[in-house]
């Protein structure tokens, strides 16, 4: 028994390390989809086309997002690797390239949506309902969209940042920085949303609006501090001297990082084709899924987060060369990421009953967004797993292992089945809702077979 024990619970020593990495990520993610939330709440004051029209453009927005953090991420795999190895040069090498690939990204996106914005929106609203309604809300949303696109600038800026801070140990920076953030933009979408303290009523421009703001806050807290710390962040002395990378480890980054980043875009693209799916039922099952999701986004820091922490403790510990410890500490992993599931799963489950009525729309949306929420619940512990078992294999570095299991099933699996049904058949919305959530289980199955083989704990940097 005791064995057992031992094998699949750590010490207080062990959940202390993991707390500690972890609770800076969960506060810094908390605050941002928190501040996600209001805007949606706020925005859902005004109306349900107003609500619809910011959450069909922020699906856009978050296939932006997650391409960002699947290239900073793909590089983060080396960060905490050379952290875990004292090599400060190895970090200031990883910092640099983070930035190059998310200023790419950044770029391409801005460019995207200027000419074909409204092409990718319109996508959202084919489902049932009125056409002049539908027509609204896509003028709303494409407004919306065009101020958003000021703020990925400084959004891919502090990624660069606060990725690094948090791989090399440092996360209460990025984590002030989110506060900030976080009082920035509740503070103006007061202002400017309804238009109190003499500013006008600017409804969904003004959300972009704090929005943008809120970015150029966060970049500037976390940039002065590190800067202003050199002592404490070695890898930022001369860091913007030049944007060089040697050329051999900026392909041995692309060939560990590409598949991350093609893993992150491919799912985000997965997740928001499901919605496409889900919208074919009519405009108000895209009201009672952007209720839903905003909600999920919050409760899901928790798991996510963990995601994260376990991925840099596992990753220094194999850039130190401890492969031994890193794999025997996997089950305890895998176990603490499935009682934090399903401690979040039954808390969300109770908050479906009344989250959805904070929302300024329609009884039968209310009702709807309960019973998708009631169903996203159950499937938390499995989500705690799989994210889990995500960042174990990606930390060292099986990264085309991790695209194929991950957004390789998604696509394979949930959207292929989501396409059919939504265009086959009249299955109703929550059967079908469920069904598709319930395949996440296959993808758990698979993440736990390659977390058993151990082939994952190779060290990265030991390899040069």
């Amino acid at each position: 028994m005791t064995s057992t024990k031992s094998r699949y619970f750590g010490d207080k020593h062990f959940y202390g390390r993991i707390f500690t990495v972890m609770l800076p990520i969960v506060v810094q993610n908390a605050i941002t989809n928190f501040v996600s939330m209001l805007d949606n709440l706020m925005v859902g004051r005004l109306g349900t086309a107003e609500m619809t029209a910011v959450s069909v453009a922020n699906l856009l927005v978050f296939v932006y997002n997650l391409s960002v953090f699947g290239a900073v991420s793909g590089a983060g795999i080396f960060t905490a690797q050379y952290y875990g190895g004292k090599d400060q040069e190895g970090v200031r090498h990883t910092f640099r390239f983070k930035i190059l690939i998310a200023g790419a990204l950044t770029a391409c996106a801005i460019v995207l949506v200027l000419l074909k914005g409204r092409s990718l929106l319109v996508l959202y609203l084919k489902g049932k309902g009125d056409a002049a309604e539908a027509a609204r809300i896509l003028d709303f949303s494409y407004d919306y969209l065009r101020v958003i696109l000021i703020g990925l600038v400084p959004h891919c800026l502090t990624q660069a940042f606060s990725s690094t801070l948090r791989e090399t140990d440092k996360g209460v920076p990025p984590m002030a920085a989110g506060i900030a953030a976080w009082m920035v933009n509740l503070f103006l979408n007061y202002v400017l949303i309804f238009g109190h303290l003499g500013a006008p009523r600017l409804g969904v421009i003004g959300a972009a609006i704090a929005t943008v703001v809120s970015r150029f806050v966060e970049l500037a807290v976390v940039a002065v501090w590190t800067l202003r710390n050199k002592e404490k962040n070695p890898f930022i002395a001369g860091a913007f001297r030049s944007l060089h990378v040697p050329g051999e480890l900026a392909g041995r980054i692309l060939k560990k990082g590409l598949p991350l980043m093609v893993n992150e875009t491919m799912w985000a693209g997965g997740i928001a084709f499901l919605e496409q799916c889900y919208s074919l039922r009519g405009l108000h099952v895209v009201a009672a899924c952007n209720i839903n999701n905003t909600f999920f986004d919050v409760f899901a820091v928790g798991f996510i987060s963990s995601g994260v922490a376990i991925g840099i403790i596992v990753g220094q510990e194999l850039g130190a060369g401890k492969i031994r410890e890193a794999r025997e500490s996997t089950p305890k992993l895998i176990v603490f990421s499935l009682l934090l599931g399903v401690a979040l799963g039954a808390v969300y489950f109770a908050a479906a009953h009344f989250l959805p009525y904070l929302y300024n729309t329609t009884g039968d949306v209310h009702r709807l967004a309960t019973r998708l929420m009631i169903a996203s619940a159950v499937f938390f512990p499995v989500e705690g797993i799989l994210n889990c078992c995500y960042f174990i294999v990606r930390a060292g570095g099986k990264t085309m292992i991790t695209m194929l299991t991950d957004s390789g099933l998604l696509w394979g699996v949930q959207v292929s089945t989501a396409f059919l049904i939504s265009r086959f058949t009249d299955m109703p919305i929550v059967p079908f809702y469920t069904l598709i959530q319930s395949l996440i289980i296959v993808k758990g199955i698979v993440g736990l077979l390659f977390v058993r083989q151990g082939r994952w704990a190779v060290s990265l940097v030991k390899e040069e």
